[in-house]
């Protein structure tokens, strides 16, 4: 359940940034809403999950698949450019949470 919780966190996450986007500076109420009421939703659910999941592993899991989201949301949704290096970078920034999930562990003991 913990890891439905961070999915659903990440999920909101993805979606409160990509409608800052869209929000054109907070110029737009209604994707400025979006971002208010999905970042505060993706906080609620990250505090439930880190009740039994460690911090550290969870945040990078957190960011780096909020990040990759975001990447892949602005490609699809506002036709940004894909860059070869960006997409090292997503690369990079995936191995290190895995690498960091090996180290420190998920699950509080």
């Amino acid at each position: 359940m913990p890891f439905v919780l961070l999915g659903l966190a990440i999920a909101f996450e993805v979606t409160a940034t990509l409608a800052m986007r869209a929000s054109d500076g907070f110029t737009k109420a209604g994707p400025a809403a979006i971002v208010v009421v999905g970042y505060l939703i993706s906080f609620v659910f990250m505090a439930k999950a880190l009740t039994s999941l460690n911090v550290g592993p969870v945040y990078a899991i957190w960011s780096a698949l909020g990040t990759i989201g975001a990447f892949v949301g602005g490609v699809l949704l506002f036709d940004e450019q894909v860059r070869p290096l960006g997409v090292v970078g997503a690369v990079i920034i995936v191995l290190g949470v895995v690498v960091m999930s090996f180290g420190g562990g998920v699950s509080q003991h």
